[in-house]
């Protein structure tokens, strides 16, 4: 049996306007990555393949994670969907103001849907996010190997929706409470890839780390 374990990115700079702001760590994801890392070394590590993305936030998380048995390789496949553009896209179409917390879930349902009926357009459609982040899964999941994959929320629903077949409604509500620096894990079987494991972040679960349980 093999394992792919998913990491989302530590806490990114959640007070910025467009991508280019956004993308680097603040300094409770730094904390956050290092006792991911530590964590990770006592219940995991070694992984037989490291994977990240090429953002800035997932390789300042890997970085802050330290080593993890294996040489890093970076891969843009594992970035994350283009959501500043897309959320404008959506705001010009329909006429809508910015989303706000309280109305967030409405709003990344209805952003996600227009993606993929292709009313909106960020960098890149959804079809070729949705073909990207499949083929990872397929070179990630493999039988008899254990691979680490630091990524972004986006990615790691996606990947739950090819798993558990799910419509896009129901990806995106899936995207909502992910937190930074959780973990996924997909059991890797010759006849099948399963979802086993699902935000969990045992390194921020005792009493004195429960404030840095973060999901943006």
């Amino acid at each position: 049996m093999g394992e792919l374990v998913l990491v989302r990115h530590g806490q990114a700079n959640s007070a910025a306007q467009d991508e280019d702001g956004y993308d680097r760590l603040s300094d409770l994801g730094h904390q956050q990555a290092r006792w991911l890392g530590d964590w990770l070394r006592t219940h995991d590590a070694p992984f037989d393949r490291v994977l990240t993305g090429s953002l800035r936030r997932h390789r300042e998380t890997l970085a802050a994670m330290g080593d993890m048995g294996a040489q890093p390789e970076v891969d843009a496949r594992l970035n994350e969907l283009d959501y500043f553009n897309l959320t404008q896209a959506h705001a010009a179409r329909n006429g809508t103001s910015p989303t706000t917390p309280e109305n967030f879930v409405h709003h990344i349902t209805d952003v996600m849907t227009a993606w993929q009926r292709a009313e909106i357009q960020g960098n890149e459609s959804y079809l070729s996010f949705e073909s990207r982040v499949a083929e990872m899964l397929t070179i990630a999941a493999r039988p008899g190997r254990r691979v680490l994959c630091v990524t972004s929320g986006g990615v790691i629903g996606m990947m739950a929706r090819h798993l558990l077949d799910l419509d896009i409604a129901r990806m995106a509500h899936l995207l909502v409470p992910i937190r930074n620096c959780s973990i996924h894990r997909v059991m890797v079987l010759p006849e099948a890839q399963i979802l086993s494991g699902f935000n969990a972040t045992p390194h921020l679960d005792t009493p004195d780390r429960l404030h840095a349980r973060t999901e943006y």
